[in-house]
């Protein structure tokens, strides 16, 4: 699983050093597909239910699944929440990051960095012994306290042999509430933090979600193993 976190996050990195004014969607996913498979990986989200893209790229009010396209050209002012995975022998790992194109307006900017502190929040509480629910707690403590909402609908999630596994990870809930956590498990936390309110919305094409108000909308996301030294991130290249 370090290993898919490894090709999964280095794939991650290198579609958002990528991410300028005047690229399209399209021309990033054909990116990190590349550099999946010349690591010896294979594209987790590419074929899965019927996908047909190796990212998800969701575009300002986008809030995840969205379809990379040739039709899609990013702009300066512009977020991009970019979510990849790899599979490697076997096993999965699975990141996310909602990144600045251009110059972004300050309330944007906030929001980005709210998300990602939700998700260093989640991941602090990823120790034997602590409940499910805590992660949620820490998430949803840190998002809604600097002003925004948590999307319900979507959750992270268990991952290994498997990209979805049980148990779901909310990303809201009561501390002290939940199954407890244990060493061995591993599980995907990626906080959904929207401007406005948390109500979403899917469109058309069946796979993209976004905010029903229109706002916009953040995802940050780590694979995270629960070891007896404490949480360990296994996304990072």
């Amino acid at each position: 699983m370090r290993e898919a976190g490894r090709v999964s996050a280095r794939a991650l990195r290198l579609v958002g050093e990528a991410v300028r004014p005047g690229v399209t969607t399209a021309e990033l996913d054909d990116l990190a597909e590349t550099v999946i498979r010349e690591a010896g990986g294979v594209p987790a989200f590419k074929g899965y239910h019927g996908f047909p893209k190796t990212l998800c790229t969701s575009v300002n009010s986008q809030v995840v699944h969205g379809i990379p396209s040739e039709l899609v050209t990013l702009v300066s002012g512009d977020i991009l929440s970019v979510d990849v995975g790899a599979v490697v022998d076997g096993y999965y790992g699975d990141n996310a990051r909602t990144f600045a194109v251009g110059e972004i307006a300050e309330g944007a900017r906030r929001l980005l960095e709210a998300t990602e502190a939700s998700l260093d929040a989640g991941i602090g509480e990823c120790r034997a012994g602590n409940h499910l629910f805590d992660i949620g707690a820490a998430v949803q403590s840190v998002a809604e306290g600097a002003g925004f909402s948590v999307v319900r609908e979507y959750v992270g999630h268990g991952i290994g042999r498997n990209m979805h596994e049980d148990p779901n990870v909310p990303n809201y809930g009561a501390a002290g509430k939940g199954p407890r956590l244990d060493v061995g498990m591993v599980l995907a936390i990626e906080p959904m933090v929207n401007a406005g309110a948390a109500a979403v919305e899917s469109l058309a094409d069946g796979w993209t979600v976004v905010t029903r108000d229109g706002e916009l909308s953040a995802h940050f996301e780590h694979t995270v193993a629960i070891t007896a030294e404490g949480p360990c991130v296994l996304t990072v290249d």
